[in-house]
């Protein structure tokens, strides 16, 4: 099936399986692979990108589901030689150790940075809330770090938010 989505920003045309999930896509025939596929259930977020902005399990998506939409991966985070903010972050604040869930931590990141509303720890539901340490975490929530660096990520986000 042949379909046109724009892939960190450069418009793409590609003939693929209709069962081929946006991961396979992103890493086998564009040549993307920032991108990880760490259980391929969407339980670990290592496959995070962001499609249209928001967040979403690449391993879970067909990648026939994101027809004429943005999909941005972490390759796409920069701009040119200039790291994303969260990336250098990230650097700065050693958020990483083995690097296998950094790419969708990133994403998530980004993708968390443009949802407004509340979470399951909000207190107040009526108000948008800052993005404490704890609002961080339960948002994170859905990228699991093997290594651990949790406190560290908690951080490179926390300073990017201030």
């Amino acid at each position: 099936m042949e379909f046109s989505l724009q892939v960190n920003g450069v418009p793409r045309t590609v003939d693929v399986d209709p069962r081929m999930s946006l991961l396979d896509l992103l890493r086998e025939r564009l040549g993307l692979i920032g991108s990880k596929k760490g259980c391929d259930h969407g339980q670990c977020g290592a496959c995070t990108v962001l499609i249209d902005g928001r967040r979403a399990n690449a391993c879970l998506a067909l990648a026939v589901a994101v027809d004429g939409l943005e999909v941005t991966t972490v390759e796409g985070l920069a701009d040119g030689e200039e790291l994303h903010p969260l990336q250098a972050a990230f650097i700065e604040h050693d958020a990483f150790q083995c690097g296998y869930c950094t790419p969708g931590q990133l994403c998530s990141a980004a993708g968390m940075l443009g949802e407004p509303g509340p979470s399951a720890v909000t207190e107040d539901i009526l108000v948008d809330p800052d993005l404490t340490p704890e609002e961080i975490r339960e948002r994170m929530s859905g990228n699991l770090c093997r290594c651990g660096a949790y406190v560290n990520i908690v951080s490179a986000i926390a300073e990017v938010t201030r």
